[in-house]
């Protein structure tokens, strides 16, 4: 299956749960919140399948829910070439797509070497999230860019510790 038709299935697949027409696409208010979350690395599906990339992107963050529409994020993890990389930054995510949340991750990175020689650099990573009580999922549509970054579909896994 094409990475976009995959994406397209599983925002559907999460959307379709309980979704009424009316409120299939909504804007979120940005009303505060209070909540801290602890996040897992990345497993990736690289658009690349041939250049023997690391998948399994084993690492540690945590993320700030400060409002319905934002959390402030950091974190480590082991990059597609297999070095070590942080982030931090913020998810910015305004819009549901029934109890899908909509918007990007705007951050920094460091660790990918063809990229200013693994020094920090700023991303935007479209981002989908499904959080169902204490438990979640971030979906970052990862865009390549020229020889220096891989792009694909990555998976986050988040635990809410209040």
């Amino acid at each position: 299956m094409k990475p976009h038709r995959l994406i397209a299935v599983l925002t559907l697949a999460c959307a379709g749960a309980g979704a009424h027409a009316d409120d299939l696409f909504t804007k979120i208010p940005a009303d505060p919140q209070r909540e801290l979350w602890v996040d897992s690395g990345f497993a990736t599906y690289h658009f690349d399948r041939d250049k023997n990339l690391n998948g399994g992107n084993r690492g540690i963050g945590v993320e700030y829910r400060f409002s319905d529409t934002m959390a402030a994020a950091a974190g480590r993890f082991v990059n597609s070439d297999r070095f070590y990389s942080n982030y931090a930054g913020v998810l910015w995510q305004p819009y549901a797509l029934g109890p899908v949340r909509l918007g990007a991750a705007i951050a920094a990175f460091d660790g990918y070497p063809k990229m200013r020689d693994r020094g920090w650099f700023p991303a935007v990573v479209p981002t989908f999230t499904y959080e169902y009580r204490r438990v979640g999922v971030n979906v970052g549509v990862i865009p390549s860019y020229k020889d220096r970054l891989y792009g694909g579909i990555s998976v986050q896994l988040k635990v809410r510790l209040f």
